[in-house]
């Protein structure tokens, strides 16, 4: 789906859904690390994610996400790692969007990739991405993987 359909949807009043990833890695002295990349307009970090594209099912569009925005390349856990809500804003009108993210680790990080151009790409420790990420929802997730170690 693109944006022009998301808004069409929003201002029919329908749900909108999106995928996304947390990719993450073991990194120097073996310290779980997630990717953050940053939001196109706002600059703000977040983790990947896009909307749900036609012939695809969830993960399959979480993975395609995660290498056009991150530019890297993994195996996404099986089943998602939860959902969180956040309004989308599409000119003066917004609406209530569902995203269902996915855990990957990371394999491979490519050196050029879609958007390069349009987004910055940080690893962190899971203390600096608490710090760095400003959604409560996504937070939640950083949390979730400290207490589980999905790695």
């Amino acid at each position: 789906m693109n944006r022009q359909k998301a808004k069409t949807l929003a201002l029919q009043g329908k749900p909108l859904s999106q995928v996304g990833a947390l990719p993450y890695r073991m990194g120097k002295g073996g310290q779980l690390e997630v990717l953050l990349v940053t939001s196109r307009k706002k600059k703000r970090f977040i983790f990947p994610k896009g909307w749900k594209m036609k012939g695809k099912n969830k993960k399959a569009a979480a993975a395609q996400e995660t290498v056009e925005e991150a530019g890297v390349v993994g195996n996404l856990h099986r089943k998602p790692i939860g959902h969180y809500h956040y309004r989308k804003c599409f000119g003066t009108v917004s609406a209530p969007v569902a995203v269902t993210m996915f855990a990957m680790r990371v394999r491979r990080q490519l050196s050029k990739w879609p958007e390069q151009e349009e987004r910055s790409r940080r690893w962190v420790s899971l203390k600096q991405a608490e710090a760095c990420i400003d959604r409560a929802g996504l937070i939640s997730f950083v949390r979730a993987v400290r207490r589980s170690h999905l790695a």
